[in-house]
């Protein structure tokens, strides 16, 4: 794939994305955002199988790999604890049976 087709493909997968996104209504966003966690675990996935495949040889390749390991599971556990704190604003501070 040349660089015009990649470019090509970013531009469009990025419009498209911005224009589904901003059509979710708010209370939606809380559920999509545990749905896109699950995307960064993909990306974790993938990095560190391209860090595998990365020659022992050249530190670049294994720096590079490295760093997209690093920042995949960053994502993925900083996704899982943006969502947890959104979820703890929905709960109820009273306790069960009507006691406070």
């Amino acid at each position: 794939m040349d660089g015009i087709t990649a470019l090509y493909v970013f531009m469009l997968a990025a419009f498209t994305g911005y224009e589904v996104i901003s059509r979710v209504p708010v209370i939606l966003h809380t559920p999509l955002m545990s749905g896109s966690n699950f995307v960064h675990g993909v990306v974790l996935v993938g990095a560190m199988v391209v860090l595998g495949h990365a020659d022992p040889e050249d530190p670049v390749q294994l720096a590079i790999g490295f760093v997209a390991v690093f920042l995949g599971a960053a994502n993925a556990a900083g996704g899982y604890v943006v969502t947890e704190r959104m979820l703890a604003m929905f709960k109820s501070d009273r306790k069960p049976g009507g006691a406070k």
